[in-house]
């Protein structure tokens, strides 16, 4: 039995330090003081801090204004992305956008993969300016902008409270879930790998905790 015991107390150990281990590879997208590592595309010459404020606790609030995105000026491959937001007004539209590539544009958004954070929507994935994934849109065909809806029960939390994104990316194949919940899959993406955004919608909202890593 103390075998046993032994035994369990090991996997215990080896599993937090495993997840600790995880947690040290994760890093801040936001560091907290200032938007270093990000730029803002706007249709505008403004600095980020022109539609962005870093409130207590390292929370970014977005006014919403004007219309365009928060984009790192780094690009990613092969990661896991976890993202927090909450509307701070009335719930509205929004976006965090993946893979941002040079290429043609639809109006001001680029050629991206958007994970929908709209209120309502959370976890539909629209492909943007010719993004392009193997399986078929849900919306209607001809329909635009194109949308392959969540796939389960909506899990998005009520307006003003925290919500969760979990976002793995590898090798082109993407997978969303949104408080827990996976909510979406696409396979064959392309581009796979670019800058990370955020859309500005005409709707304030919150963002906290944006943390991604990297794997090998």
């Amino acid at each position: 039995m103390s075998g046993y015991r032994n035994s369990c107390k090991r996997a215990a150990v080896a599993a937090v330090l495993s997840m600790c281990a995880a947690a040290a590879q994760a890093e801040d997208l936001f560091n907290g003081r200032d938007f270093q590592g990000w730029e803002l595309l706007a249709g505008k010459d403004m600095p980020p801090e022109g539609a962005f404020t870093i409130l207590a606790g390292g929370i970014i609030a977005s006014s919403g204004q004007p219309s365009g995105f928060l984009a790192t000026t780094g690009s990613y491959r092969n990661y896991r992305l976890h993202v927090e937001w909450r509307w701070s007004g009335n719930p509205g539209n929004s976006g965090v956008l993946l893979h941002i590539s040079p290429g043609p544009m639809d109006r001001i958004w680029p050629l991206s993969l958007q994970v929908q954070t709209k209120h309502g929507n959370a976890g539909d994935l629209l492909p943007m300016a010719g993004y392009a994934f193997a399986e078929p849109p849900t919306s209607a065909p001809g329909a635009q902008p194109m949308v392959k809806a969540h796939a389960a029960p909506d899990s998005e939390a009520p307006a003003g409270e925290w919500n969760s994104a979990d976002i793995v990316s590898r090798d082109g194949v993407v997978d969303v879930s949104i408080n827990g919940v996976p909510q979406n899959r696409v396979t064959h993406a392309k581009p796979d790998n670019g800058r990370i955004g955020f859309q500005l919608e005409g709707a304030p909202y919150e963002l906290r905790n944006v943390q991604l890593e990297k794997f090998d």
